[in-house]
């Protein structure tokens, strides 16, 4: 059994690093590129950074910020936000990217994913859901960073996604988001009972005891933001990762 990725993931705007709880409250936590070197020493397995803002302020991405964060990085690296078509996907993986994280688009325009995927390969395009429970109580994919509900299930939606191109599923709860409260298990391991490509936790995580209760429920893969830029819950900066972590199926160790 091979291990499993263990992910931070940068929050990007405007040349700053970012915290939100529940996708909201932004607050600002550090430079990008000092984020990266730390995480260069600390041997992170991968860096995923998303410019939370580019797509609800309609702005294509910084290229030149996105092109100097990939030059300090010693890990694959992916990235996403107000890609919008092939050639923005083409000029990210021209700064140093490896894959690119596409979401609101993804809603309007299926076959940019697929576009992708026949040039640079499905392993490239990680397609990102955002769920929470609408007003009826029901358990759907919103878009815009949480601001749209676009009336399909993550199930119903994951499974378009991968026969559409789609090499990855990022499944944020927008429920957990910044809350330390442990990841969403059960929506975890619905969607990844749907497909047949990996799926990666986002949303929650506190512990290393989280991460292996989402790789139980089906994950292939576990993210995390609070966990990795602040000491504790309610505490101050302080940039961080599980050196020499390895993770296994049903197992952990340091």
């Amino acid at each position: 059994m091979g291990r499993v990725r263990i992910i931070p993931v940068l929050l990007l705007d405007r040349g700053g690093l970012y915290k939100t709880v529940r996708f909201d409250k932004p607050t600002y936590v550090g430079d990008p590129i000092n984020t990266v070197k730390i995480f260069n020493d600390k041997e992170a397995d991968e860096l995923v950074v998303l410019d939370f803002r580019a797509t609800l302020e309609q702005r294509r991405p910084d290229f030149d910020k996105i092109t100097e964060i990939a030059g300090e990085a010693f890990m694959p690296m992916a990235y996403g936000g107000g890609i919008r078509s092939l050639e923005d996907a083409r000029r990210v993986f021209d700064c140093g990217y490896e894959k690119v994280v596409l979401n609101s688009v993804l809603y309007d325009d299926l076959s940019l994913a697929e576009s992708i995927a026949s040039i640079y390969g499905a392993q490239s395009v990680v397609a990102s859901i955002d769920v929470r429970k609408n007003w009826l109580g029901r358990t759907r994919c919103f878009a815009r960073s949480g601001t749209r509900d676009t009336g399909k299930s993550p199930e119903e939606w994951a499974r378009e996604l991968e026969q559409h191109g789609a090499g990855e599923i990022m499944l944020h709860s927008i429920r957990q988001d910044g809350t330390w409260e442990g990841y969403d298990l059960p929506l975890i391991s619905s969607v990844s009972q749907a497909v047949g490509i990996p799926v990666i936790a986002c949303g929650g995580a506190a512990s290393t005891e989280d991460f292996r209760k989402a790789v139980e429920a089906g994950a292939s893969a576990a993210a995390a933001g609070s966990m990795f830029v602040y000491q504790k819950k309610g505490m101050g900066v302080l940039i961080s990762f599980c050196t020499g972590f390895k993770l296994m199926k049903g197992s952990i160790s340091l």
